[in-house]
């Protein structure tokens, strides 16, 4: 959303997902083979599409934890408060139980190529927990070679002897929620730490061995000016992060700042402010290469790659998506788990499920507009007929109305967003929905629709706004 980094995925929720979400190429020079993945990735651009020529796309793995040390007014996520006893070993198991179901699927049955523990607060959980589910998932399926594990902490809710026992667990990736680095805009925002604990938690990152850290940072703050908010993005990238996932907040339903809404910059200030902070992270050696991300050379996120390329993904946990292909019969089953962890942990086997569904053709050609225009290099037209199973010319016609408004580009067989289209991806996505592919606006007159990824970076359309920055953890 979300994976979410977040990264959060796309086209849907903030339950990082995601994704995120939400929620990154290996060592540069040539294409590499993911072994037993059946797909080429090329790190010297991180986002070049993946074609999968017949077998199915990489397979992810999401993890849903759902409490924190007290949720903050803005966050619309499946979190909850940290009762007086965490049963974290309780859930653990029934996370353990929760992945044994999942594999009852003979699609699912497959190497992971990534794993991000997202929430709530991961890092609420001891280390000894970390360990035994990552055992758990070693002892019943396999992990491509360069595996990438990200567990997402928050600098209020940190034990730094925690991260030590995290890198020695298998985790090798940790996205911090830093948010902002003024203690103004912190207590403003409902936050437990302040910007002495922020750096302390890279510290104690870095002094874990993580050499791949996420920083989150948002923008567009209550009451945040221009220069604000280049003084906060500057500290930021002073730390030294391979990634940053920077995003605008947003005034989500169901939540206290939706209730009574804080001051927030206008429109065009905001603009401003995402312009200059694109201009300033590309002056530091970072590279915009989704709606919200940027990393330095090896640095991206392959998990949240892995849900704009429109890969497979498990969800286990509360509230959790999942998508998944049956590359016998080509068809996407999307899936969520039981939202509240009283009733995920009392459920008996197999009860678990609170919804799944299989996509049809129309949801198919949405939801892969929906992650794969995120990308700022967009994706072959060859990875939308592997990851769809239906041929070019069912979304062509609508691509081909995007290029003549200057929201897409073509080159050779690449589709790609423009500068347009990314300042506007929420009016471009909407074009391919079902009930207005044959009927839309043009821009001056279309509601823009909002997208965030969710920690499950499962995408859903949130609401009608302004040009999207999206929302995002990786």
């Amino acid at each position: 959303m979300k994976g979410r980094d977040e990264g959060a995925p796309g086209a849907v929720s903030a339950t990082d997902p995601g994704p995120s979400p939400g929620r990154g190429p290996g060592p540069s020079g040539g294409t590499q083979r993911r072994p037993g993945l059946g797909v080429s990735l090329s790190p010297a651009d991180g986002e070049s599409s993946a074609v999968w020529r017949g077998r199915p796309p990489p397979l992810s793995l999401y993890v849903h934890t759902p409490w924190c040390v007290r949720k903050c007014p803005y966050c619309d996520f499946n979190s909850h408060q940290v009762p007086a006893e965490p049963p974290y070993p309780a859930y653990i198991q029934r996370l353990l139980r929760d992945l044994d179901e999942e594999f009852l699927d003979v699609a699912a049955r497959r190497p992971l190529a990534s794993i991000f523990i997202g929430g709530g607060t991961p890092s609420l959980f001891p280390g000894t927990s970390i360990r035994a589910f990552l055992d758990g998932i070693r002892a019943r399926t396999g992990l491509d070679p360069e595996c990438e594990i990200t567990l997402e902490a928050n600098p209020g809710a940190i034990d730094s002897g925690n991260f030590a026992d995290y890198r020695r667990a298998g985790v090798n990736r940790l996205s911090i929620g830093v948010q902002s680095l003024s203690a103004t805009r912190l207590r403003r925002l409902g936050r437990v730490h302040d910007p002495a604990a922020a750096r302390a938690a890279v510290r104690a990152a870095r002094g874990a061995g993580f050499a791949k850290l996420n920083l989150d940072l948002m923008f567009g703050l209550p009451g945040q000016t221009l220069a604000q908010a280049r003084g906060d993005l500057s500290r930021l990238i002073d730390l030294g992060p391979e990634h940053i996932s920077y995003y605008q907040l947003t005034l989500e339903p169901n939540t206290p700042f939706h209730a009574n809404p804080p001051e927030l910059p206008d429109q065009d200030l905001a603009a401003d402010i995402a312009a200059q902070g694109r201009a300033l992270l590309a002056a530091a050696g970072y590279d915009q290469y989704e709606v919200s991300a940027y990393a330095r050379p090896g640095g991206r996120c392959r998990h949240n790659l892995n849900y704009w390329r429109f890969g497979d993904y498990l969800g286990i946990g509360a509230g959790a998506h999942g998508k998944l292909t049956d590359s016998a019969t080509g068809r996407v089953r999307r899936r969520a788990k039981l939202r509240q962890p009283k009733a995920y942990l009392a459920a008996p086997v197999g009860a678990q499920v609170s919804s799944q569904r299989i996509l049809d053709e129309g949801e198919l050609i949405f939801e892969f507009a929906l992650n794969a225009f995120r990308l700022t290099c967009g994706f072959e037209r060859s990875l939308f007929e592997s990851a769809t199973g239906l041929p070019w010319f069912r979304m062509e016609a609508l691509v081909s109305m995007a290029v003549s408004d200057g929201l897409l580009c073509l080159d050779g067989a690449q589709v790609a967003p423009t500068e347009l289209g990314r300042a506007f991806v929420d009016e471009l996505v909407a074009r391919f929905l079902p009930e207005r592919a044959s009927d839309w606006r043009p821009i001056a007159d279309t509601p823009r629709l909002f997208a965030s990824a969710d920690s499950a970076t499962v995408f859903r359309l949130k609401r009608l706004r302004g040009p999207h920055q999206g929302r995002g953890r990786a």
